[in-house]
């Protein structure tokens, strides 16, 4: 099959490589991958993020088939976001703090499984008190955390207060994805 007839798609998976927790390798992660019939497949650091071709161009089916295979395999589920190519060349360009993009610890994305209602979006802002900024651009939370992600109050109280299910990464790794992802596409 030519890279033509394929979609690049990146799989970014939630809960796993954590604190030494469920831990799945990232060559096993590739296997996986492969076994299932995906082409062009690379991996990008621990915390389960991977790039991959598919035939069938359907996220959310891609989504499911995921999901489903990996807890047969593994014994547990993880929450896996699949976005295709153009997606993150989307995030990227969208990027709401140009001026913190060259501080990548600071800077951070979070896929969300859908776009949060302006309840939502409300609830967290009013949660947002401290030097951390955020905007919502669809499916996508941006958080500047000047003090990094590991300090920061406010990061731990997305998920909880948001409620719309999703999964973090800095700056570095967006960019590093969306390379990965061009070159699979080339």
């Amino acid at each position: 099959m030519s890279a033509k007839q394929s979609t690049v798609f990146v799989a970014l998976f939630s809960g796993i490589n954590v604190g030494g927790n469920r831990i799945v390798k990232m060559a096993e992660l590739k296997a996986f991958f492969e076994g299932l019939g995906f082409s062009g497949v690379a991996t990008y650091v621990q915390s389960g993020n991977v790039v991959f071709r598919a035939k069938n161009g359907d996220a959310a089916a891609l989504t499911k088939e995921l999901e489903t295979a990996f807890e047969k395999k593994w014994g547990f589920n993880s929450r896996i976001l699949v976005r295709d190519a153009g997606w993150f060349e989307r995030l990227v360009r969208d990027n709401p703090y140009p001026e913190v993009a060259g501080e990548p610890t600071k800077l951070h994305a979070y896929a969300l499984e859908r776009e949060p209602t302006a309840e939502e979006a409300q609830r967290l802002a009013d949660k947002c008190t401290g030097p951390e900024r955020f905007e919502i651009k669809g499916d996508v939370l941006y958080l500047h955390a000047p003090d990094g992600l590991g300090k920061s109050v406010f990061a731990n109280l997305i998920p909880r207060t948001l409620k719309v299910p999703g999964t973090a990464r800095n700056w570095r790794s967006v960019l590093a994805l969306l390379d990965m992802a061009g070159k699979a596409g080339a």
